[in-house]
């Protein structure tokens, strides 16, 4: 049996299961449990729980226009990629295409790895609509295929035929370093978003030369003071998992200094800084700093009622 991401097995000789999160070749998959640990397995070892694949999540209902559209109310542009996190594998993501265009479209993606090509998806997507293309593993984006997308626009209605579409996409790591969007059309999950149809850029080249002789005026931005921050990087970053760990505790601590400062400017009597208690890095990062700030009295752990083990308040003079 072929399995595919997401799919959710059951191991064979023990008690165990989760959602397949790693193809890693012809005979051996990885298995991700409730622990969050991946497990290397030959696909001889686990068995299907049938209704349980992510593909079989129910799709949202397509919208079928039975009559022409007036011509005041058709939407030319709005054709999307939506990326959204799968909400029990969590090293899988679904990628969608969304169409809030009045045209209806025949879709054809290809992925292109190496110079070898494979059909992902073909098929009809009416007008405001949404249809589920792949399911890949975040944790091997340098691996995904060039995905080269070809649209056919049609409609009935009185409109010159609009030039097909045919756009080449290699996602990277700084394409989700953006704030996610609640995607209506998945029922406000957030997620990514890709235009797909975007107009082409043109340059006005006086505009250009223009920019090249005016000032930049940027307004300094003030952090705002906060009694309490949270430096969990899931809360100070979208694209977290991308990110290396010497990557994560520098973002970790560049909050950590411009929360302090803003907080000993706006002359707030205490701050909470909430680090968890993982592997203590961050902790021993913040204390050796708060030992030797001049503005701060002291510190200690926070209420343990409310935090636990994994935050510190921090008494400023």
């Amino acid at each position: 049996m072929k399995f595919k991401l997401g799919d959710f097995v059951r191991f064979v000789d023990e008690r165990r299961e989760g959602y397949i999160t790693k193809i890693i070749d012809g005979q051996t998959v990885g298995v991700t449990g409730d622990d969050d640990f991946e497990i290397p397995v030959l696909v001889t070892k686990i068995t299907p729980v049938h209704g349980t694949h992510l593909d079989d999540e129910e799709k949202p209902a397509s919208t079928f226009i039975a009559e022409p559209i007036a011509i005041k109310d058709f939407v030319k542009r709005g054709i999307y990629w939506a990326i959204v996190d799968d909400a029990k594998a969590k090293s899988v993501v679904h990628l969608h295409i969304i169409n809030d265009t009045s045209y209806q479209l025949l879709i054809s993606v290809v992925g292109e790895q190496k110079q070898q090509f494979r059909g992902v998806f073909s098929g009809m997507i009416d007008s405001n609509s949404i249809d589920k293309i792949c399911s890949l593993s975040l944790t091997e984006l340098d691996s995904w295929p060039k995905l080269i997308v070809q649209v056919i626009l049609h409609t009935s209605t009185n409109f010159k035929p609009e030039l097909p579409i045919n756009k080449e996409f290699k996602f990277k790591a700084k394409d989700f370093s953006g704030t996610k969007k609640a995607i209506l059309s998945l029922n406000n999950v957030n997620g990514w978003l890709f235009q797909i149809d975007d107009p082409e850029l043109v340059i006005d080249a006086v505009k250009l030369k223009e920019s090249f002789f005016k000032a930049s005026e940027e307004k300094p931005k003030i952090e705002k003071a906060s009694s309490e921050v949270d430096l969990h990087i899931e809360k100070l970053r979208d694209d977290f998992h991308f990110l290396k760990n010497a990557e994560i505790l520098n973002i970790q601590l560049e909050r950590f200094h411009k929360s302090l400062d803003a907080a000993i400017v706006d002359r707030l009597p205490a701050i909470v800084f909430i680090h968890g208690i993982g592997n203590g890095t961050l902790k021993h990062e913040l204390y050796k700093v708060l030992s030797k700030h001049p503005q701060v009295k002291t510190f200690m752990d926070a209420g343990r009622d409310k935090y636990g083990y994994g935050a510190t308040k921090v008494i400023l003079k």
